[in-house]
């Protein structure tokens, strides 16, 4: 007796296990099928990769341009402030109002640039 019982639930959990590798095949079908799948949807996200990529490459382009643009202008304009130091240290050796004030500076022209310009 106790070998029929053993018996029928071996067979009981062979018919269950081949219940479960028939719908695991199944699933697998519909997983590995192109056309509605996850196999069309690994090929858009594929698909989309790629042209990420390549975006990704002419962001990366336009910013190396524009790198170097802004450090062209970041020179000059270091350069620019060099020179308006050097010309605002000069300005020191100006004298100043206080010192102009007692006396008058006085320009004359000469007859012939005044003739020239007339």
């Amino acid at each position: 007796m106790f070998d029929v019982v053993s018996d029928a639930l071996l067979f009981i959990g062979a018919i269950g296990a081949s219940v479960y590798c028939h719908i695991l095949s199944g699933r697998l079908k519909r997983l590995n099928a192109l056309e509605g799948g996850m196999g069309t949807a690994i090929a858009v996200l594929s698909a989309q990769v790629d042209e990420m990529k390549s975006a990704l490459a002419v962001a990366r382009q336009a910013a190396d341009g524009s790198a170097n643009g802004l450090s062209n202008l970041v020179t000059r304009a270091e350069t620019a402030a060099a020179r308006l130091d050097l010309l605002l240290a000069s300005m020191h050796d100006l004298p100043s109002d206080d010192d102009m004030s007692p006396r008058r500076l006085r320009f004359a022209r000469r007859r012939r640039e005044v003739e020239a310009a007339e």
